[in-house]
């Protein structure tokens, strides 16, 4: 039986968690690590604040524990990249984090070849991965050291290896989905060619150890975060879906073992890789929920993200809003979308903003459900959230109001670290199945949707032509 240390290094955040092999958490500790937004769509992260929150944090939750480890794995950002040094380890840029729109007119190059990238990698020309960053830093910051994503250098400086995992690379536009190998063809056309790789790991494959924790301990098991949350959400079968409401809010749906393209402008995946078996997944993104709130935060609408039900009127008063603050994701894939809000009068006050701006959230969630029933062939049956978004209880509703499906609400803030968790334990126990290893669970609480059928399809037909306007502007 495993005990594993799950780290989840996200946007805001790190979290460490140690689990026991019950499914019990044994130490819990979490450090937040502060984006910095500057004009242009920068987006930036302190390289060694992001190291030490990783490390603090695993410390701390070892400490709390009191148990011994037995293996260690990595929940990462997936398109987050930056410059570094391979001989001593330092940083030679700071994080480019995957907000980032800093690379659009990299994109923009080679817009004639998107179809080719689109083919290959299952992905959308767009700025949201991580190899136009990679050109970007190339370009604009330094040629020196490598250029990766953030998970190969938290490795490197945990393990000394230098390694990514199969789900990372499959974000980056430059791995082929089929082979889930470095395709050296779209290398070339980012200028990436002559860059130094790592060595792209299964999910379930040991990456090296570390004494950073104490003593000597594995580290496998890893993950994109996203991926992570659809398995921790035992989303093991086609159709499965699950929305994590973080920084973004990103919906992700198996598609089985067969690796399958979008045809409504969703991004395809590795899921995950065990066993000898990859699983795959479509996905979509909401660039702003989370960080919607904060917005709102700062115009002092709400004080805190815990007022959002209180502030929120029972219903907007006729006022829309797409909240595109950091551009608008699938089906648009328009980076330089603006935000929208129309429909106030006199009379609007912040509370009809506040409950614009989550049906506008849940809006976006709704849109992507009906992309990925699209390519699946079939509605979704009901979706599976995470996430601290999830203590809203006007945008739970509403996203089951707007998607007419039931939403499951996942009984634990620590969905990211639970999916990389099953990955470890399969990591540590080779006799163990993907099933077995998942920790089980019931939802804390579901919404069924209280909207008729034409009231969500009239909202979400005005909406919708609200948000053709964002992404035209």
């Amino acid at each position: 039986m495993t005990t594993v240390l799950s780290i989840d290094q996200g946007t805001s955040g790190t979290k460490a968690v140690v689990v026991s092999p019950e499914g019990t958490v044994l130490g819990l500790a979490e450090i937040p690590v502060r984006p910095r937004y500057s004009d242009g769509g920068a987006v930036e992260q302190d390289p060694f604040e992001l190291l030490n929150s990783v490390v603090e944090a695993g410390r701390a939750a070892v400490a709390q524990a009191g148990a011994i480890v037995d293996i260690v794995t990595l929940a990462n950002q997936g398109e987050t990249v930056l410059a570094w040094d391979p001989v001593t380890g330092d940083p030679l840029s700071d994080m480019i984090v995957w907000q980032d729109r800093r690379s659009e007119s990299i994109c923009t190059e080679l817009a004639n070849h998107k179809q080719l990238f689109a083919d290959g990698t299952g992905l959308v020309l767009d700025p949201y991965f991580s190899a136009p960053k990679q050109a970007w830093i190339r370009r604009n910051l330094t040629t020196e050291g490598l250029v990766t994503t953030s998970d190969s250098w938290l490795l490197h400086r945990l393990t000394g290896e230098f390694v990514t995992d199969v789900s990372t690379a499959s974000r980056s536009l430059v791995t082929n989905l089929d082979t889930t190998e470095w395709d050296e063809e779209l290398l070339d056309l980012f200028g990436l060619r002559n860059e130094k790789l790592p060595m792209i790991l299964p999910s379930d494959a040991l990456a090296g150890t570390t004494t950073a924790f104490g003593g000597l301990m594995p580290v496998g098991g890893l993950i994109v975060d996203q991926q992570a949350a659809l398995l921790a959400e035992s989303c093991l079968e086609p159709g499965e879906a699950k929305c994590t409401f973080g920084t973004g809010a990103f919906l992700l749906a198996n598609t089985g073992t067969k690796a399958v393209r979008s045809t409504s402008g969703l991004a395809a995946s590795v899921a995950w890789q065990a066993r000898g078996q990859t699983t795959y997944c479509f996905d979509g993104q909401v660039y702003t929920a989370a960080s919607a709130i904060r917005w709102m935060q700062q115009l002092g609408f709400i004080s805190h993200a815990a007022d959002l039900d209180h502030v929120s009127a029972q219903d907007s008063g006729g006022v829309l809003s797409v909240p595109a603050l950091a551009g608008l994701g699938a089906p648009w894939w328009r980076p330089d979308a603006k935000a929208v809000v129309v429909g106030m009068t006199l009379s609007t006050g912040p509370e009809q903003l506040v409950r614009a701006v989550l049906e506008g959230i849940a809006a976006q969630v709704a849109e992507l459900g009906q992309l990925v029933a699209n390519d699946l062939g079939q509605p979704l049956k009901r979706l599976r959230v995470d996430g601290g978004l999830t203590q809203s209880k006007v945008l739970m509703q509403a996203v089951a109001d707007l998607m007419q499906i039931e939403i499951d609400v996942y009984p634990s803030q620590h969905a990211t670290p639970f999916g990389a968790v099953a990955l470890a334990r399969m990591t540590a126990d080779t006799a163990l199945s993907l099933k077995d290893a998942v920790i089980t669970w019931q939802p804390s609480v579901s919404y069924e949707p209280k909207w008729s059928a034409d009231q969500a399809a009239d909202f979400r037909t005005r909406w919708r032509a609200v948000a053709e306007t964002s992404s035209t502007s």
